[in-house]
């Protein structure tokens, strides 16, 4: 295949010179619309803030492959000459922001820093320039390749590579993130921005001596650019080498699968093998890999060409005329000869960029205020700088922290819907409540009635269901129980009774049986008291941690919140023995019995009294008999006596009672009706019944007028029965049950309250007096202590100051917007 001819060559001096009057192509033209003019030098402007950082702006991004021509490609849009000896390829970004200005034409060169010399990310970037301003072209590569030495040596300042003599040592580095940038204005310059990214590396030989690493460390480079959705990804593929192997390509798969923000270029068709000249011709018709803004093929200088010194001008000549007479490029039709040429190339960069910056810009003017807001709004949550006055400061600290501190002690309302974490308070409180269940369920268990029966089932008593509430429940003690419980029937409680007898009279039985099921129901109260105490004293601890860690965590290094830690914890302990004493001191009140609440206690006894007699002579059908014609009457012979154990319908004697009182005439009479069971057991009608008894009714009160006791009605039967054997047992069942309820709620309310005058409340007092101490800052070092405690966490100073940077780039760079828009 031919070539084409090598240009004329120029001497260094001519192409030097024929720089000054010719620049790079395409966006330095005069007649370009002034309103996307405008846009572009608003981009300048906003790149100048630095605030590309945290926005995302428009921007052009040349990556590629090593040695895959993007930095002739760079050279031909920006008119100055890269660094091209042995060793010294792109190795750090190099971004060109071209500004088009009507001052004399001039490069900055400076050093854009986001990684410190031991690697790690500094919290705001920073930018050095490097060296004066330049205004002779001829010295931009020198500078641009001792600007790269200073970005790959970290550890040495900046400013010695400025004159320090070239050197064969090998850098520090092999690649870097930190950034060269080239500030270059002038009447016939292009308004434009654009980086120059390392070439991917394809092995670590390939790289010339790098490291490992450097594979991994270009790529994440290269992409932290072109993930961005604003950037425009101009990607180089060079012809000499198959295009399967080129992996720039397919990073950019990644970020941009469906080519939308990709543009390519093929690079260095003359050097393309013999007979594969067809393989690249369907990427210009956009047949393979298509993009959305299509390939382009590029021809730049060759390496004769540039030591021959051609000039910018022969240059573009000698590349129009390779297209226009070297096949395939020459016969691939009109229509798709735009896609060849730098000048092509340029003037598509150009419209693509003024699109998209006439879009982002609005959004951009967006993107500022709302990240400004966010900004201010995480400035304001850190916690106030430390002043000059260290002493000051930390007292400051410790007053909010006791006052913060009290008021969650006192107590801080809940919101409606909160979905914070409950106040102090409000976490004590379930707890309280569990205490006074579970003081509530060691209520005795009594059964009005004899161990052996089996019959009938008492309820809960009625009068404890209004102010039992949820405590009361259907069981025979009307308490909600646990777990199983023990039932003490009433024979139990006589013999028990019987046997604590010593000198009384006979009827009369000791105090100390009472006494006894106190004891044993009181003893059972100590393990929920220090239950609630260890509870609380387990809340009120984390709570006071999470207090102090908000208060203290961002100063003196960690070293104030742990030392503050430490002090609370202590103090929390030494309330929670206080608080332990003081249970102790409640239980000893309730060795002995005792109440001055008389009316309380005689109303519940009373109360329970009849409840239990109630249930016992449903149980043991104690009602006035009911007539049994098919039984008999009974004549008893008088005079009679009745045991302590007679029931009725039998005699006495029959019950097997030899001692008793004298049973009266008129009680043996009603002694003669048949029980009720036997009465039923006729299965007479009812009608019939209810006239059966009523005749025997009639028939008893008859006989009692006859013995002189007139008066006596229907209703007086029932109270000439003889009295119940157990009422001893039971007048000490309503004893006991009555003095539980008296003291299970005197108990249930001091114990909270204790619990909380020691235990919660007492960590309030004293609290910053003990602070003060303990710190040791009213003390001979307290100046130096306080100066310590002061310190502000690393972290969180690293945080403000970070965010204030932040704010400083979007608040210029919103200012920039305001001032071009306003």
């Amino acid at each position: 295949m031919s070539r084409a001819t090598p240009p004329e060559s120029v001497s260094s001096d001519e192409f030097t010179s024929d720089c000054d009057s010719v620049n790079g192509v395409g966006m330095s033209d005069p007649h370009m619309n002034s309103q996307v003019r405008r846009m572009l030098d608003v981009m300048n402007r906003l790149y100048n803030t630095g605030v590309q950082i945290d926005i995302d702006l428009p921007q052009i991004a040349v990556i590629g492959n090593q040695s895959a021509g993007k930095s002739s490609l760079i050279e031909a849009i920006s008119g100055i000459t890269l660094p091209r000896q042995s060793g010294t390829c792109t190795r750090c970004p190099t971004e060109c922001r071209l500004m088009r200005s009507d001052a004399p034409w001039q490069c900055i060169v400076s050093l854009r820093l986001t990684v410190g010399a031991d690697g790690q990310l500094l919290g705001q970037a920073r930018t050095e320039k490097f060296g004066d301003t330049i205004i002779d072209k001829a010295q931009v590569e020198e500078r641009i390749r001792r600007a790269q030495r200073a970005i790959l040596n970290p550890r040495i300042p900046a400013q010695t590579f400025l004159t320090l003599p070239e050197s064969d040592k090998k850098p520090d580095l092999d690649f870097s993130v930190n950034c060269i940038t080239l500030h270059i204005s002038g009447p016939d310059v292009a308004d434009l921005s654009f980086c120059d990214l390392p070439g991917l590396i394809a092995s670590v030989s390939s790289s010339r001596g790098g490291s490992d690493g450097a594979i991994s460390i270009v790529e994440n480079l290269v992409t932290s650019y072109i993930k961005k959705p604003s950037c425009i990804i101009l990607l180089t593929v060079a012809c000499e080498t198959d295009f399967e192997n080129q992996g720039a390509h397919r990073l950019v798969k990644v970020h941009d699968p469906q080519g939308i923000r990709t543009i390519g270029v093929l690079t260095k068709p003359d050097r393309i093998p013999l007979g594969d000249e067809p393989f690249w011709i369907p990427f210009i018709r956009n047949e393979k890999e298509t993009l959305e803004n299509n390939w382009f093929c590029v021809k730049q200088p060759s390496t004769f060409d540039l030591s021959e010194k051609i000039t910018w001008a022969q240059a573009r000549q000698s590349e129009v005329n390779f297209f226009a007479s070297t096949a395939p490029w020459s016969d691939i039709g009109e229509s798709y000869s735009k896609y060849l040429g730098t000048s092509n190339l340029v003037q598509r960069l150009t419209d693509i960029l003024s699109e998209l910056i006439a879009t982002r810009v609005p959004q951009i003017s967006k993107e500022l205020q709302r990240s400004i807001e966010e900004i201010r709004g995480s400035i304001a949550t850190l916690p106030s700088p430390p002043t000059s006055d260290p002493r000051s400061d930390i007292l400051t600290l410790l007053h909010t922290f006791v006052q913060a501190a009290s008021l969650q002690i006192q107590g801080v309302p809940d919101g409606v819907g909160s979905a914070t974490k409950p106040g102090l308070i409000q976490a004590i409180r379930p707890e309280q409540e569990k205490f006074k269940r579970a003081i509530r369920v060691t209520a005795p268990c009594f059964v009005p009635f004899e161990s052996t029966s089996i019959t009938g089932r008492i309820n809960a008593p009625f009068f404890l269901k209004e102010e039992e509430g949820e405590y009361y429940d259907t069981d025979r003690s009307g308490v909600v129980h646990s777990g199983k419980v023990r039932e003490i029937y009433i024979d139990e409680v006589l013999r028990r009774a019987q046997q604590a007898r010593t000198r009384e009279l006979p009827g009369h039985y000791p105090f100390l049986v009472q006494k006894t099921f106190i004891d044993h129901t009181i003893k059972q109260w100590e393990a929920p008291s220090g239950a609630l105490c260890q509870h609380v004293y387990a809340i009120i601890s984390a709570h006071m941690k999470g207090l102090v860690t908000k208060h203290f965590a961002q100063f003196g290094q960690g070293r104030l919140e742990h030392r503050v830690q430490g002090i609370i914890q202590q103090h929390i302990k030494e309330c929670l023995e206080r608080a332990e004493e003081r249970i102790k001191w409640l239980m000893r009140l309730e060795d002995a019995p005792f109440t001055l609440n008389t009316h309380y206690l005689a109303d519940y006894r009373e109360k329970f009294l009849a409840h239990y007699k109630d249930a016992r002579d449903k149980q043991t059908q104690r009602q006035f008999p009911k007539p049994n014609v098919a039984a008999p009457a009974l004549t008893l012979p008088l005079p009679f006596t009745f045991g302590p154990t007679a029931t009725p319908g039998k005699p006495a004697a029959a019950a097997g009672a030899s001692v008793g009182a004298t049973v009266s005439p008129a009680v043996a009479l009603c002694a003669t009706v048949p029980s009720a069971p036997a009465f039923q057991a006729t299965k007479l009608p009812a009608a019939a019944a209810s006239i059966q008894r009523q005749d025997a009714v009639k028939k008893v009160l008859s006989g009692l007028a006859e013995m002189g006791m007139e008066g006596v009605t229907e209703g007086d039967l029932p109270k000439l029965l003889p009295a119940d054997g157990m009422e001893p047992a039971l007048a000490i069942m309503a004893d006991v049950r009555a003095y539980f309820q008296v003291a299970y709620k005197r108990f249930a309310d001091n114990v909270p309250l204790a619990v909380d005058v020691e235990l919660v409340r007492g960590v309030e007092r004293n609290l910053l007096p003990v602070l003060y101490s303990s710190l040791g800052i009213n003390g001979a070092n307290g100046d130096a202590i306080c100066k310590e405690f002061a310190q502000e966490n690393r972290k969180v100073a690293d945080r403000r100051a970070e965010l204030t940077h932040k704010l400083e780039r979007l608040e210029a760079g919103e200012l920039e917007l305001l001032t071009e828009f306003a």
